[in-house]
């Protein structure tokens, strides 16, 4: 699930356009001339802000930065509140809505070969399935899934499903279900859509369930294969992978956590690693490490799996009229931060983990990092303040 906002009681899901709506922590200890992001050579403020996030009692940290002065990595907290072991810098962890920039990618690399085209209509694709309760594939295009501007309402916000599947008991009983694609979709269009397609941007998963299902319907194949074959493969990002209908998290990793009781047991956290990967198939389910994470997304800011058109609209963005310092383009999303920089990320979360890649335009600058626990993500924009703003980390 996507770091969005919503009424949702915890932080994964209310996300990092809350937090920065609700908190003070878009000063910025120090600003940059001229809007250019700061070498932060040792990272000793962004470790600071790390420290002070497991301090303030998320379980434990792993990041890793890589800039001019080469590849820094950490890991802060304990990865296993059971035994005391510490996090890991090479732990592989799910990364959530990260899962939509490698569906995208795959859908602007089959445009390029003329197999789709972005103004086409969803209904082209999948006929039939975007249906009922005024919902129709026939007025939605695949470029609008991609940047959530369809107006689908979003499943996850379906008050039923996300206390089924997210929250306290219906969690604990549900965490090995298998679901189908179809399942969450039929949740979905069991409502209205929230706006008229093109009308404004809202982040919405039942978009990238729609999404991964188009990357299959044109290729004849799993869209797992797909992005095993055109980014995992040719990169070699060798923690990154699909689970399937696994609830494990392939080794090395910490284990995950949530205040699944928060309204009623505040201080009750519980172990959630295990968790069938099929409930976040095509919007959530990738698995991958900081170190993998940044090498993805800096071989695509750089070109390197996309023509220059593709990479072109990629960038192409909307303003996300909830968080207007936020925009959001094809499967990546802009930040402009209080020191005078804009950042190109994407973040992620779902149960027991908070993931988010923040990189400058051309990614010669990126910071990497992932929570293994869910429910408080104050600390995530003092973190990229540190990285991306502080002159004294040099």
């Amino acid at each position: 699930m996507a770091m969005t906002a919503g009424k949702r009681p915890r932080a994964c899901v209310i996300g990092l356009a809350a937090v920065a709506l609700t908190a003070t922590v878009f000063t910025g200890p120090a600003r940059a001339s001229g809007g250019t992001a700061v070498a932060a050579t040792d990272h000793q403020a962004t470790q600071a802000a790390i420290d002070a996030a497991v301090a303030a009692g998320i379980p434990g940290v792993t990041a890793e930065a890589r800039d001019a002065g080469g590849v820094w990595k950490s890991a802060t907290g304990v990865g296993d509140l059971k035994t005391g072991a510490p996090r890991g810098k090479d732990d592989r962890f799910r990364v959530g809505s990260l899962t939509n920039t490698f569906v995208a990618t795959v859908l602007l690399q089959m445009e390029a070969e003329k197999k789709i085209g972005l103004d086409t209509t969803v209904d082209h694709y999948l006929p039939g399935v975007v249906t009922g309760n005024g919902n129709d594939g026939s007025k939605i295009t695949v470029r609008q899934l991609l940047n959530h501007t369809s107006g689908l309402f979003d499943y996850l916000a379906d008050v039923p499903y996300y206390e089924t599947y997210t929250m306290g008991d219906g969690f604990l009983q549900h965490r090995y279900d298998t679901l189908t694609p179809q399942q969450r979709l039929k949740v979905a269009f069991s409502h209205a859509p929230a706006f008229t397609p093109g009308a404004r941007h809202s982040f919405s998963h039942t978009n990238d369930v729609l999404a991964a299902l188009i990357v299959q319907k044109i290729s004849g194949r799993p869209y797992e294969d797909e992005v095993r074959r055109r980014i995992v493969e040719p990169l070699g990002l060798r923690a990154t992978s699909n689970p399937g209908t696994s609830a494990n998290l392939p080794l090395p990793s910490s284990r995950g956590y949530s205040k699944l009781f928060y309204s009623t047991q505040p201080d009750r956290i519980d172990d959630v690693t295990r968790l069938n990967g099929s409930q976040n198939w095509g919007d959530g389910d990738i698995i991958s490490s900081a170190a993998d994470l940044n090498r993805f997304y800096r071989a695509l800011m750089g070109g390197k799996l996309l023509p220059a058109q593709q990479l072109k609209e990629l960038k192409t963005v909307v303003v996300n009229p909830d968080f207007p310092i936020s925009s959001y383009g094809l499967g990546v999303e802009t930040l402009a931060m209080s020191c005078g920089i804009t950042l190109w990320y994407h973040d992620g979360g779902v149960v027991g983990s908070l993931t988010l890649s923040a990189f400058t335009e051309d990614g010669s600058h990126q910071l990497t990092f992932n929570y293994n626990g869910d429910w408080d993500a104050s600390g995530i924009i003092p973190i990229l303040n540190a990285e991306f703003c502080d002159t004294t980390s040099r």
